[in-house]
């Protein structure tokens, strides 16, 4: 059996990291549809893929990591080694033969033996950069993440916008709309939204903008 393990929303300032792992005897059913790098896709394709990947893989585990505790790992861990252990969770479950993951880490062997060191068993690990693009299997893993992590932001969304009048945007920090929606909140309720990474450099950088010039009015 062999497995492909990628992640979604690694950089986002807003919501969940999101790790998907597929389980297949053979890759050749993911090849036909046509699984590859969820970011080649239409959101409307990868909701579609989504539904075929679940039927023809033997197991699939999607891990759902919120904000929250992303920023209570980051006090413990680099994002780095918190996808380690995230992949590890999720490879644990499937108990593969053969695994592929699409690397995190600038040292794609690095980010393989570190995911190896804290298997329970010794699969044969491939750790690629671009791993999605490379192998169908882990292109199928990309799209259930990042359907998943799209899920997640809308309900996000639906749950903030309302608050504010104003569109979230895709919650990555270079992302005008999410920083403006951003700005705007901490403006009126004068702390960050809910699902806001607190951790996160932009987060952070907001916050100071803010006690700052709310000290300067003294």
């Amino acid at each position: 059996m062999i497995c492909g393990v990628d992640e979604a929303g690694r950089g986002p300032v807003f919501g969940a990291l999101v790790v998907a792992g597929v389980l297949v005897t053979d890759d050749s059913a993911l090849k036909q549809i046509g699984a590859c790098d969820s970011k080649q896709c239409t959101p409307q394709r990868r909701e579609i893929l989504a539904k075929q990947i679940k039927n023809i893989v033997e197991h699939y585990e999607v891990l759902v990591i919120p904000a929250s505790d992303i920023d209570d790992l980051r006090k413990e861990m680099t994002l780095n080694e918190l996808e380690v252990c995230m992949f590890t969770k999720v490879i644990e479950k499937l108990k593969p033969d053969t695994v592929y993951v699409d690397a995190a880490d600038v040292n794609e062997g690095r980010f393989g033996r570190e995911i190896l060191a804290r298997l329970s068993w010794r699969p044969t690990m491939i750790s690629k950069h671009k791993a999605d693009d490379l192998y169908p299997l882990v292109g199928a893993a990309s799209i259930l993440a990042k359907t998943t992590r799209d899920e997640n932001v809308r309900q996000i969304a639906k749950d903030l916008e309302k608050k504010l009048n104003l569109p979230l945007g895709s919650g990555y920090p270079a992302d005008p709309i999410t920083k403006k929606f951003l700005k705007t909140w901490i403006h009126t309720y004068g702390d960050l939204p809910p699902h806001v990474r607190r951790s996160w450099a932009t987060a952070q950088k907001l916050i100071r903008e803010h006690k700052t010039k709310s000290l300067d009015k003294f």
